[in-house]
């Protein structure tokens, strides 16, 4: 089982938070940057996020993307750090240099529903397996987390040579569990809904999220456990994601597109 070290060694069970966003999306452009409830996506998921006890907090983008989202992350208490566009991992792998924590917490930015309750329930569990890589099975699908250490990651940035392991950070440790330790506990049962989806990739899914948040943000974090009833009494109805929110939300989404973020949802001053 190889694993490398980086070459500057961290302090013992530090822990950084790193947050990947660029603005750029080909299916919704500048989808970190539409309005939820009065905050952006990105805040929700930083402001989630930021409630975990981490070393260091950092938003990971590209050069075109880090003027319009650095404000965004100074406000919330993240770093903002730019690197490589398309290649995440040497962007993941700088940020380890420049701020060397023992372990990360990888999320990414179109989870505005990421789950600072789900960490603090993975972490124990990926330090007593003595794990390189760690994520839950079942939670629905953009509240979970993945948590890497550092050693490990920058091992496969040192190897990988298949495009689509670069662009996704952790597929070359979990494609070679007999190389790396992997450990993918089930999610406990109040936060495992599978079938259910809450990440941002397009128009229909940011209607979903306009009445997902309408209905249940109060102006913090929504509860995991809340979340998942909520999924499972609703999401079951016919025509769910495609009823209603409609007139508004597509000229949201043409104005975002085309001028980015405006109004009360503007960058932050």
């Amino acid at each position: 089982m190889r694993r490398k070290t980086h070459s500057r060694t961290p302090a013992k069970g530090t822990v950084g938070v790193f947050l990947q966003a660029r603005l750029d999306s080909t299916r919704l452009p500048r989808k970190a940057l539409l309005p939820l409830s009065g905050r952006t996506v990105i805040e929700h998921a930083m402001s989630s996020l930021r409630r975990f006890g981490a070393e260091v907090h950092l938003l990971l983008t590209d050069e075109a993307s880090y003027p319009e989202l650095e404000p965004y992350a100074k406000t919330c208490g993240f770093v903002a750090l730019a690197g490589p566009k398309d290649d995440v991992l040497a962007r993941f792998a700088l940020a380890a240099h420049r701020y060397p924590v023992e372990r990360i917490v990888r999320a990414t930015g179109d989870n505005p529903l990421v789950s600072i309750e789900l960490i603090e329930l993975l972490l124990p569990l990926h330090l007593e397996a003595k794990a390189d890589y760690s994520a839950f099975d079942g939670p629905p699908i953009g509240t979970g987390v993945e948590i890497v250490e550092t050693g490990a990651l920058l091992s496969a940035a040192e190897r990988a040579v298949d495009p689509y392991e670069r662009e996704h950070v952790c597929p070359y440790l979990y494609r070679r569990d007999r190389e790396y330790r992997i450990h993918r506990p089930a999610a406990p049962e109040s936060f495992r809904l599978s079938d259910a989806t809450v990440t941002l990739d397009t128009a229909a899914d940011y209607r979903f999220l306009e009445r997902l948040y309408a209905e249940l943000y109060r102006g913090e974090p929504i509860d995991t456990r809340r979340l998942v009833e909520w999924l499972s009494a609703n999401t079951r109805r016919a025509g769910w994601r495609d009823e209603g929110y409609r007139s508004g939300t597509e000229g949201n989404l043409h104005r975002f597109a085309t001028q980015g973020a405006a109004g009360p949802i503007g960058p932050p001053r």
